[in-house]
């Protein structure tokens, strides 16, 4: 006896909370789908801008080892070379190859950034102190004993210490 009454009521009431919900979704649903989208689109925003981190911080790792004088040195050693053209040689290679790496700093943080750039120019330093240290008759021979010499004598290799740094701040 109740039941229909209960029933009408109940109609009464799902069946306008129907037609507005209906209505509700009709109007929000493109701003629904937008938001969806955009957060699906800035996990694959981070997942490509964690591989531009990862190659920056790689292609750095690469520049340091290509600026460190033990290897510097042996890559562009020619039989017979004078102290200047050695010298100038290894300078323009770094200048280059820092040219090369410099818009990674985009994606390392300031500090590494900063000791890589302070690296650069330590070891044009230490090339160009090295030259103005030996005598007109030098070669390039006698330039790399002496720069290969002075990295011998440092009790901690600042391009070893540079390359900790970096491999942290992939982390």
């Amino acid at each position: 006896m109740y039941l229909p009454a209960f029933l009408y009521q109940v109609a009464t009431v799902i069946i306008p909370a129907l037609v507005i919900l209906s209505f509700i979704h009709y109007l929000f649903r493109k701003e629904f789908d937008k938001y969806l989208g955009l957060k699906f689109n800035q996990q694959a925003i981070n997942d490509q801008l964690l591989s531009l981190k990862l190659q920056a911080h790689e292609r750095i790792i690469v520049f340091v080892e290509r600026i460190n004088p033990s290897n510097i040195l042996i890559r562009l050693h020619q039989q017979g070379i004078s102290v200047a053209d050695l010298q100038s040689l290894v300078i323009n290679e770094i200048n280059s190859e820092y040219q090369h790496n410099i818009t990674q700093q985009l994606y390392i943080n300031d500090e590494t950034w900063n000791v890589v750039r302070k690296l650069k120019e330590d070891t044009i330093s230490m090339i160009g102190n090295a030259a103005q240290g030996l005598s007109q008759e030098a070669t390039g021979v006698d330039l790399s004993k002496k720069v290969l010499t002075h990295m011998a004598a440092m009790q901690e290799n600042p391009y070893d210490l540079t390359l900790v740094l970096i491999k942290k701040g992939i982390n």
